[in-house]
């Protein structure tokens, strides 16, 4: 497989086209990118280099390949209970507080926008085990959407390496809800079957949801440019309850981009609601 330097017109052909069906920033400098994620799509392919896998792209027709390269190009990263301190102010604050809003419907609705191969969605399904047994009869939706298909498979398949587990994954619930499968860990059915996963492109129309009591949100808009931030936090605002929470990452805020949100500084951790009407 040829090592060959990505040419700057293929570049340009990925980043537009990236742009165009996912809304993802690929910027000058990020070539070495491009090689690492699509290498492992020519060799799967037998396509002698990547520039001669993006020319079969531009030739068009092959929505499979065009599937292939937008899902390889497609940031995934995640992990169990990622960055704990969000989990745990969910824990002792936000989910505490929703209860007892919405005792009289005995309903959650939590969607996950970004769920890739399914650890956040599956540590809130423990956490709400672990700690809330109040809801038991409870109708609980967690919705787990990604644009990648093959993260969505993985995610429904629960079958974790040992590495993935070791990643925030405290030992005791290792222990409680998952069994040792060769070299790997299988999630218990229960908690599986907890969270519904679904294919979704933030950047393309949405289909028709429910109302929103919390939504994760993290580390997903810094790979867009402005003005589909603003698109996504303007829909956003219209699917999330008037006194629910949006969770973005670190890095990540509505300022200068939606003035319908405003950040719950005391929570320390990202959260934003929807200012009173």
């Amino acid at each position: 497989m040829s090592e060959s330097i990505v040419t700057a017109a293929n570049f340009a052909f990925i980043s537009q086209l990236l742009r165009d069906h996912c809304a993802l920033v690929l910027e000058p400098g990020k070539e070495y990118l491009l090689r690492s994620r699509l290498m492992p799509v020519a060799q799967k392919l037998g396509v002698a280099d990547i520039n001669q896998l993006i020319e079969r792209l531009r030739q068009g027709g092959d929505r499979g390949l065009l599937t292939q390269v937008v899902e390889a190009m497609v940031t995934t990263e995640t992990s169990f209970f990622r960055d704990l301190h969000p989990f745990e102010t969910i824990r002792k604050f936000i989910l505490p507080e929703l209860i007892q809003r919405r005792r009289s419907l005995r309903q959650l609705n939590i969607w996950f926008a970004a769920s890739s191969s399914g650890q956040e969605p599956y540590s809130m399904a423990m956490l709400l085990n672990e700690d809330f047994p109040e809801l038991i009869n409870w109708r609980l939706n967690l919705l787990g959407t990604d644009i990648s298909n093959e993260m969505l498979q993985r995610a429904r398949l629960a079958r974790y390496s040992q590495m993935e587990v070791n990643r925030g994954l405290p030992g005791e619930l290792l222990q409680k809800w998952f069994r040792k499968d060769g070299d790997h860990w299988q999630l218990n059915e229960r908690i599986r079957t907890m969270v519904t996963f679904s294919q979704m492109n933030l950047a393309q129309p949405w289909p028709t949801m429910p109302s929103w009591d919390l939504v994760f949100l993290r580390n997903v808009m810094i790979y867009f440019d402005n003005s589909v931030k603003s698109n996504i936090l303007g829909r956003l605002s219209r699917v999330l309850h008037s006194d629910g929470y949006l969770l973005l990452g670190g890095a990540e805020t509505t300022l200068s981009l939606d003035d319908s949100y405003y950040r719950i500084e005391t929570l320390k951790s990202g959260f934003y609601q929807l200012k009173p009407s």
